[in-house]
């Protein structure tokens, strides 16, 4: 960053901090302050806060930097190329994290999200890793019942950061920070996913989307995709795979019964509803519901709604009015 700022103060630790009092400060703050970890409106306030963060720490935690630092303060860059030993030695950074002696994956964790902050400073050498597949993303897509029912395609946003080109992921360039990637090494990236949503979908299931997830060296990683099936205004999801949803007839069809069509996966059902089906009445169709956990397919449960046209002639009207003076008087429900 091209302001000053006091690096102590941005790190929380005092000037006679030791170097692992200022190693545990950044850790805390860079995982706190990781860009991937705050809402997409806050990103911009986020990363400038991250980047003071590295910056402070590039600098505290380099002897030679800390010391024109503390001498100098504002001036301490006078006289050198402020790009020297640019980033973070993985060995170092797994240490901090508890690399060594078994948390190499917890290492790893934090080497993807953090990307190509972890370079290596002048005159370090280290074995060479071999490429890194890029590592797996989690999204989740809500989706009706009648969509999850039905079936058909569903697009939805990704959103996802990828290495930054103009610094070839370094987060830097010879004059300094990476204008293009603020210093992170990595940009924002958002493209439409068209799914193709599966025979046996289910709420909670977990798909798993090839070559979506982060980029690496090695290839993309994978997309998990967990899916929520929430009601809608036609259906709704009950147990076992059993969807249920209304069906509304006209008084006069239950007198002598009928038979409607219902939207089912791969085409229409005939359902059969008998003469005097009272109003709230079930019919179950069988293996026409959502997938069961357990294997098969849980059924649709209709249930009989009494409806009147939308729009009546004044005799209808006048037909309705002579069968309520002539009715006894019908209630449901809790009413007595």
């Amino acid at each position: 960053m091209s302001s000053f700022q006091d690096y102590y103060q941005t790190l929380g630790v005092s000037r006679s901090a030791s170097a692992d009092e200022i190693k545990r400060a950044y850790r805390a703050l860079a995982k706190e302050w990781h860009p991937d970890r705050h809402p997409e409106d806050e990103r911009a306030a986020v990363e400038q806060r991250f980047k003071a963060i590295a910056e402070a720490h590039e600098v505290l935690s380099d002897p030679q930097k800390r010391q024109r630092y503390d001498s100098l303060g504002a001036d301490w860059r006078q006289g050198q190329e402020f790009q020297g030993a640019g980033g973070i030695d993985p060995e170092q950074f797994a240490r901090m994290f508890g690399g060594a002696g078994g948390g190499a994956g917890f290492s790893d964790f934090f080497a993807q999200m953090f990307g190509d902050m972890f370079t290596q400073g002048p005159g370090q050498t280290r074995a060479q890793r071999p490429p890194q597949r890029g590592a797996d993303a989690e999204a989740v897509v809500a989706l009706t019942v009648g969509e999850a029912l039905l079936g058909g395609k569903r697009a939805f946003t990704l959103r996802s950061r990828v290495p930054c080109q103009a610094c070839a992921s370094s987060g830097r360039l010879a004059t300094g920070a990476c204008p293009a990637c603020g210093g992170l090494g990595a940009t924002a990236d958002e493209k439409t996913v068209e799914l193709a949503i599966p025979e046996d979908v289910r709420d909670g299931q977990v798909l798993r989307l090839r070559g979506l997830g982060s980029s690496g060296a090695a290839g993309p990683g994978d997309l998990l995709l967990t899916l929520q099936v929430r009601d809608d205004d036609v259906y709704r999801l009950r147990g076992g795979g059993d969807v249920e949803a209304d069906v509304e007839i006209a008084p006069w069809d239950v007198l002598a019964g009928v038979s409607v069509d219902v939207a089912v996966r791969g085409g229409t059902a005939t359902a059969k509803i008998p003469a005097n089906t009272r109003a709230g009445q079930r019919l179950r169709l069988r293996g026409q519901g959502l997938q069961r956990r357990a294997g098969g397919r849980g059924d649709l449960v209709l249930v009989v709604r009494l409806a009147l046209p939308a729009e009546l002639t004044n005799d209808q009207r006048q037909l309705l009015q002579h069968l309520a003076a002539a009715s006894e008087p019908v209630r449901g429900g809790a009413a007595s």
